[in-house]
């Protein structure tokens, strides 16, 4: 029973029997658990009555000090709300899955000739959409291989509607050239359709398709025509051989499995297969959060919720665990327009799927934990090089730019062995001397550290500093004027020839520079963490510098303004298209005259 002041009986007895959705608070009001129940009186009042609840349940049953409910209408109303609520407040003791990324497709516009391409978002009845994909690497592959066989365009319609002759995939056979009418209307749209069939996985359809073309062709003496076909048969034909798993059969579906592991972690692993067209087009595993002492039956059916809710689904999820399923099909079928099937314990085809998914899972779990454990064993060991036993966060700085321009601050994150992407941050330089390293450390960390100076939150446990001793020193100098005397600072300075493995540890915390062995685990997060910390600052600093390119080469030219810049890039597709056209092509530009186009192309040339 709680030991709180909420009198947890007197509350319950006045709880309707209706559906709801509850919410737990603790004593300083957060919420720190939230459930839906059919009966919202039956539902809360088990928590008060059972003896037998999961040590980590009567964990938040003793912190309960206070319990909020809303009424429904349904179950499936409740399950809305619920799913709702735990994504916006994240409770402590509620199952939680951190992927609200939506999936990519491959997109068929609805246009005269159709663009295949790659998206990401809301979907859009006009337009035709496959998937969803697993990654977006599945996805650039599919229209990669639809464009060697179909030659759908893939360009934007700005540079769709403005071309003049033929681009590069035209010149390459991986585009017909719809944009100059090198193809007909019609012999376009059945490539599109071909592309269609091949999306839903019926390969064998398309070939038969094609070939019957293709005999037509040669029976009229077009010869190259029936050798165009031929080339797409073959190129279908070694894409299927290449298919590992192919039922032949049409079927869409999503498989998801759970897998727990045996050595008394608590560590959990959610595997999702995706079947299109029978094909297998990957999977994606997941590893949820606070999901100790739960079963896998409580644990899947959190994931249905947060994954699903909100999200399209196909007509079948097939799963090895039996659920209360009725009022998530109901939520699941008005909200993706058509019916949604969940299948536990299935046979045939369908329990080869499911196996093949449940051993997937188990393979992801060893590794994840096979990583843990290597991480694990690198932060030990950094901990006993620095002396430093406590070191749990670790954030590290980096400077980029090109003799100057456009420079950029990175700081990525490390903490509880696994780098920490969402608390990633960058900053742009400005105000101080091109090139000046130095100066740029020391705003980088003063607008990173100010808030921890005036009372909120709190330093990282080390702060690694990608250069050597001048680095170094500004950015002790940078912490000092903010008044932070504490920091654990590390400089890593890049060795003889900027070799990996000879770098050196630069810091007030050692007597002298040391040089670690080049497979010593300590270096090998140090320099884990410096190269993501590089990177992400190459990354920002080529965005910002390309940005500014664009704008400052036209805005230079006198005589265009916005509007004529945008339009230019706009007919164009960029500055790249702006640079290849001939005066010709840019006097057809809207704005723009003879005289000015020749300036224009003076100007960049």
């Amino acid at each position: 029973m709680p030991q709180t002041d909420f009198n947890a009986k007197e509350f319950c007895a006045n709880l309707p029997l209706q559906p709801g959705v509850y919410r737990m608070l603790n004593a300083k009001g957060e919420v720190i658990y939230v459930g839906k129940a059919v009966s919202l009186r039956k539902r809360v009042s088990s928590y008060f009555q059972k003896s037998n609840l999961a040590p980590r349940t009567q964990l938040m049953v003793s912190q309960i000090d206070g319990i909020e409910t809303t009424v429904t209408r349904s179950e499936a109303e409740a399950l809305l709300l619920e799913n709702n609520l735990i994504k916006s407040l994240k409770p402590r003791y509620n199952i939680l899955f951190r992927d609200d990324k939506t999936y990519p497709y491959v997109i068929l516009s609805g246009h005269v000739f159709p663009r295949l391409g790659f998206y990401r978002g809301a979907l859009d009845k006009s337009h035709q959409y496959f998937g969803p994909y697993p990654n977006a690497g599945i996805v650039r592959e599919s229209i990669q291989l639809l464009q060697k066989i179909f030659r759908l365009r893939t360009c934007e319609d700005s540079v769709f509607s403005n071309r003049t002759r033929p681009c590069l995939l035209f010149q390459i056979k991986r585009c017909s050239g719809p944009c100059i009418g090198q193809i007909t209307e019609q012999a376009y749209q059945n490539d599109v359709k071909n592309a269609e069939l091949f999306l839903q996985g019926k390969q064998t359809e398309v070939i038969e398709v094609i070939n019957a073309k293709m005999l037509q062709a040669s029976e009229r003496m077009e010869y190259e025509q029936a050798a165009l076909l031929r080339d797409q048969i073959q190129a279908l034909r070694r894409i299927r051989e290449k298919q590992f798993v192919d039922s032949g059969k049409a079927l869409d579906a999503d498989v998801v499995a759970c897998a727990t592991s045996t050595d008394g972690t608590g560590k959990i692993c959610v595997n999702l297969a995706m079947i299109r067209g029978g094909r297998h087009l990957g999977d994606k595993c997941f590893f949820p959060q606070n999901a100790d002492d739960y079963s896998t039956t409580r644990i899947i059916e959190a994931f249905l919720s947060q994954h699903y809710l909100n999200r399209s689904a196909p007509p079948l999820i097939i799963l090895g665990e039996k659920i209360e399923r009725e009022a998530l099909q109901q939520l699941l079928t008005e909200q993706c327009g058509h019916k949604i099937i969940i299948q536990s314990n299935p046979i045939g085809e369908k329990r080869v799927w499911l196996n093949m998914t449940i051993e997937n899972a188990q393979l992801a779990l060893q590794q994840m934990q096979s990583r843990q454990a290597s991480q694990e064993k690198r932060l030990q060991a950094l901990q006993q090089v620095l002396d430093l036993p406590g070191i749990q966060r670790i954030e590290c700085f980096d400077i980029s730019h090109t003799l100057g321009e456009a420079t950029v601050a990175s700081c990525v994150v490390y903490d509880n062995c696994a780098m920490r992407n969402n608390e990633y941050r960058r900053f742009n330089i400005e105000g101080i001397t091109p090139g000046d390293d130095y100066a740029a450390m020391r705003e980088a960390l003063t607008r990173r550290y100010q808030k921890v100076a005036s009372g909120e939150g709190q330093l990282p446990d080390l702060l690694l500093i990608d250069g050597g001793k001048g680095q170094v020193t500004s950015a002790q100098e940078a912490l000092q004027e903010l008044g932070i005397a504490d920091a654990n600072l590390v400089g890593v300075a890049k060795g003889e020839e900027r070799k990996p493995g000879l770098e050196q540890l630069i810091s007030p915390l050692l007597e002298k520079p040391l040089q670690l062995p080049s497979m010593h685990p300590a270096l090998h997060l140090i320099q884990q963490i410096r190269d993501e910390a590089h990177r992400f600052a190459i990354q920002g600093h080529r965005g910002r510098r390309g940005k500014a390119r664009t704008h400052s080469t036209l805005e230079s030219i006198e005589g265009v303004g916005t509007k004529r810049r945008q339009r230019l890039l706009g007919r164009f597709g960029g500055l790249k298209g702006v640079l290849t056209a001939s005066i010709e092509e840019l006097q057809q530009t809207e704005g723009i005259s003879r005289k000015l186009a020749e300036k224009i192309y003076k100007e960049l040339h």
